[in-house]
């Protein structure tokens, strides 16, 4: 919309283009991104445009896109856009970042890019074509952008400081883009004030009558689009319907009796460039039947290349709400036949042409689901594979194709469906492998009951006998539900009907489930011989472009302590959700960073985690993978000694885990109840939670969650005295032979080893355990065998020796702000002769006017670094401070400070 632009200048836009100009001039020193946000008709484009030509005035090289709303559901749409006037940079770039994006654009074979893969390949094309001179990339109407696309390019947002490119989005407030929430810096337009649509009004209509002037404005509320398109082409002020009706809807009435006195071939080629969104399908031949729409002032046409162009989206609106279905599908019919036989746009076209079910068509949807889903964008399959569902004659197939597009939502991209809602009467669930794999991934999800989810997935698994297609995509789904299902329930009889029925499939399983199998499943029986293979595809994660294949490989890297070498493949995960991509993936994502971030002692950003984890589960529904993250908080407050959340966070695991037979979180509560008694010296209560989940005599397969709990469970039954019990237990941990699996395990079983040794030969196996290589990496483990290992050198008389161990692990709990733990390791060392100065012991006094800052910027969600420099400290001093803050509060974690200050600031009865 350019009609609002006197020669030179915006009308009453002054402090939006200052903003927008110190954007460009910033773009060309560095680079960055901005938001122009606001409503139908205030001039985004317009403003836009402004920005664009200062950009060129500077020198830089501006590249422009489009969301199109009748092309959202189209897969990289916007991308092809962008790429489209970059074929000299494509060449030049690696063939690594070209086939990253020629894969995505479905120009080229091969698996789907990694979206961090196919973002630095965009990013290094960008950089490419800035290396002469700045580049600046605008996207209007951002909310009309495919979500591929969408998501690409919000990552991209921000990156982009320091590089020399700029991104300048506009978006429509309230239409639910993922850009409103990705917390790009903004620049709000909103309505002129009085004086500024006086002056617009006045210049367009100078011979508008005084009284239609008024009215004008009144109706128009400071909107510029309306302030140009509401009077009639004659000056005057007919039929405006003061405070009548909506300014939008008042706006595309306009419109409509503009093409509605169009001709009939006019409006005919409108309705093709509407529904087609390229703007590129026009020959020549038809620029005299567009002629009439031009002067209407609804379209431009480009007099060179004849693409066409609406002057504003409510203008495309408006065409394709004037026309009848029947028009509407034969338009898209002809749309069809202009790209390739294979190509999605052809069957999405002719989907959209349909007015019956129709298999040929559905089977093409379904064909364009799977291309999507490996071109790395699950949330278009799942849109394909819905239409496919609804153009299905038959009810097996819709059934099949609903029912996998439902699977994909639950456990890819976030949309938790109910699969009873789809086709409800037309198929039984379980019937097929599809159906079952859906509502088994539901049920799943939504912490449904085991017995019920392991009983529709064997009988479907069984139904297939030995299936002719081989190892095809709802198989390995229903498998893999089917181990999940397994893992969750804890129970060795679902392990054993589980292999069963994979033995009667009579097909060696694809890699990643066979490494779930042993390394998840039955790690401290099967784990042992497949570690060489976990080891070499984790070696490559950084090459994996399928988001859900790099979080199963973490997932079966879990138990083994294989995680480390999948964060920056899972934070990858984590970016892509935060960027509105595979939400479920994400929120896994975050499961598994924070089940490594407990063991590997970063509990603040386990607990950062968790909060952010938690936030996308309650939005999403996903009830179980919130029970892990829950159980992230439970384990940390337990270690720091902050019982009350301990309890209200198992209290409430247990309350929906125990009905529903969910072994693996009722384990997980377990253990945080174990780690939280161990800490206060409840040595037999903390055992008896122990051997809940893993017996002193074996350390059962069907259990993995096990191997994080061998060493509490020999803490407690050494300090509960019952040696007897902690022996067996050691002495079964050795013929696991679990210290093959890992480092850690090697370190537990030697600390555990020398927990129970006698006294003759401590030395010797703690000796070990400290000494296993990258034992540091697990610093609660590590400082707790250094603590058993001062205590039995001072009872020992090795006083020295013992003090050294003792201060060490005291340095580790004190960091950690183990609590319990380091209040047991000064009274130790006080034993031992050493004065140790006791923060826990002393009578809490007030806060000082620093820690108070302190605690309250860590109460609103500052890291120890961001509250540092905030108060200009640096972040071991800020630490500092918050040890001393929780004994004064009685607290043990961040996540009780919040409710801690409030309690301070109530006034004492």
């Amino acid at each position: 919309m350019q009609g609002w632009v006197s020669p030179g200048r915006l009308v009453g836009r002054t402090r939006e283009l200052g903003l927008l100009y110190g954007f460009v001039e910033s773009v060309v020193a560095e680079g960055g991104a901005r938001l122009v946000v606001g409503e139908a008709g205030v001039g985004k484009t317009a403003l836009l445009g402004a920005a664009a030509a200062h950009a060129a005035e500077l020198g830089a090289r501006v590249l422009r896109a489009s969301g199109v709303e009748f092309e959202a559901e189209v897969s990289f749409a916007g991308l092809h856009q962008l790429i489209a006037p970059l074929s000299a940079e494509l060449a030049a770039i690696s063939p690594e970042s070209r086939r990253a994006v020629g894969v995505a654009m479905g120009v080229q074979e091969g698996p789907a890019p990694d979206q961090l893969a196919l973002t630095n390949a965009l990013l290094t094309l960008l950089s490419a074509a800035a290396t002469e001179s700045p580049l600046l990339v605008v996207v209007d109407d951002l909310q009309w952008l495919d979500r591929a696309s969408a998501t690409l390019f919000g990552i991209l947002a921000r990156r982009l400081d320091g590089t020399g490119v700029g991104l300048l989005g506009v978006v429509r407030a309230g239409e639910g883009s993922v850009f409103e929430d990705a917390g790009l810096p903004e620049i709000a337009v909103g309505p002129l004030d009085d004086d500024a649509a006086a002056e617009l009004l006045t210049e367009a209509f100078p011979e508008l009558p005084p009284r239609a002037v008024r009215q004008v404005l009144a109706e128009a509320q400071g909107n510029p689009l309306a302030l140009i398109e509401l009077p009639t082409s004659d000056g005057s002020a007919a039929d405006l319907g003061l405070g009548r009706t909506p300014v939008g809807r008042r706006l595309r009435q306009t419109f409509a009796r503009r093409i509605e006195a169009l001709p009939a071939e006019t409006r005919a080629q409108l309705l093709l460039a509407a529904l087609d969104g390229t703007g590129e399908l026009f020959p020549a031949i038809l620029f005299g039947a567009l002629e009439p729409a031009e002067r209407a002032r609804l379209i431009r046409v480009h007099p060179v290349t004849r693409g066409v162009q609406f002057r504003h989206p409510l203008t495309r609106s408006a065409v394709v709400d004037l026309s009848t279905d029947q028009e509407r599908r034969e338009t898209h019919h002809q749309l069809a036949l202009r790209h390739p036989a294979d190509s999605e746009r052809r069957a999405w076209h002719l989907a959209e042409a349909a007015s019956s079910p129709d298999e040929q068509i559905a089977q093409l949807l379904e064909e364009a689901a799977l291309k999507t889903k490996g071109r790395g964008d699950p949330v278009g399959a799942i849109d394909l594979l819905l239409r496919a569902a609804e153009l299905s004659p038959g009810a097996d197939d819709h059934d099949r194709r609903a029912m996998f597009a439902t699977y994909l939502g639950a456990d890819v991209t976030g949309n938790l469906m109910d699969p009873r809602t789809f086709g409800a009467g037309r198929g039984v669930p379980g019937r097929s492998v599809e159906s079952a794999v859906a509502a088994a991934a539901y049920m799943v999800n939504s912490g449904g009951d085991i017995d019920t989810i392991h009983r529709l997935l064997l009988g479907a698994l069984r139904n297939v006998g030995q299936p002719a297609r081989g190892w095809d995509a709802p198989l390995s789904e229903i498998v893999y539900v089917l181990q999940a299902n397994c893992s969750f329930g804890s129970r060795a009889d679902l392990l054993d009907e589980y292999q069963a029925a994979l033995d009667g499939l009579g097909l060696e399983p694809p890699e990643i489930l066979t490494l779930l199998g042993s390394t998840f499943l039955q790690p401290a029986r099967l784990a042992a011989p497949s570690l060489p293979r976990l080891d070499e595809a984790i070696a490559g994660i950084g090459d994996q472009s399928d988001h859900v294949h790099a979080v199963r490989l973490a997932i079966a890297g879990m138990y083994v302590d294989r995680l480390a070498g999948c964060r920056n493949a899972l934070w990858r995960v984590v970016e892509h959700g935060r960027a509105g991509g595979a939400i479920a993936s994400a929120i896994k994502a975050f499961a598994l960073l924070g089940f490594d971030s407990v063991l590997s002692g970063d509990w603040d950003g386990a607990l950062r985690l968790a909060d952010e984890g938690l936030a996308f589960t309650a939005r999403h529904h996903y009830r179980l993978l919130g029970g892990f993250l829950h159980y992230d908080r439970a384990v940390v407050a337990a270690a720091r000694g902050d019982r009350a959340t301990v309890r209200r966070l198992t209290d409430d695991l247990v309350g929906w885990a125990a009905p529903n037979r969910i072994g693996f979180v009722l384990q997980l509560a377990a253990h945080a109840k174990a780690v939280d008694a161990l800490g206060h010296g409840e040595f037999e209560s903390a055992y008896r939670h122990a051997v809940e989940i893993c017996s002193p005599e074996t350390v059962p397969v069907h259990k993995p969650v096990a191997l994080w709990v061998l060493l509490d469970l020999v803490e407690a039954a050494v300090r509960a005295e019952r040696m007897t019990e902690a022996r067996a237990h050691v002495a079964d941990i050795q013929r696991a032979a679990v210290a093959d699996l890992s480092p850690r395990l090697a370190l537990i079983t030697a600390g555990a080893m020398g927990m129970t040794a006698p006294s003759t030969t401590f030395r010797d196996t703690f000796d070990t355990a400290l000494a296993t290589p990258g034992a540091n990496r697990w610093p609660f483990a590590h400082a707790r065998i250094q603590f058993a290992y001062g205590e039995r050198l001072r009872r020992a008389k090795s006083t020295s020796e013992a003090r050294r161990h003792l201060t060490d692990a005291l340095d580790t709990f004190e960091r950690l702000g183990a609590v319990p733990w380091a209040t047991r390791c000064r009274a130790e060392l006080r034993a031992s002769g050493l004065t140790v100065a006791d923060h826990a012991a002393e009578e809490p006094g007030p806060l000082t006017p620093q820690e108070r800052k302190i605690a309250d910027l860590a109460a609103a969600g500052l890291t120890n670094k961001q509250i540092g420099e905030r108060l200009y400290l640096s972040p071991r001093t800020v630490g500092a401070h918050l040890y001393r803050v929780f004994p004064k509060l009685g607290i043990g974690s961040r996540a009780a400070l919040r409710d801690a200050l409030g309690r301070l600031s109530e006034p004492s009865a």
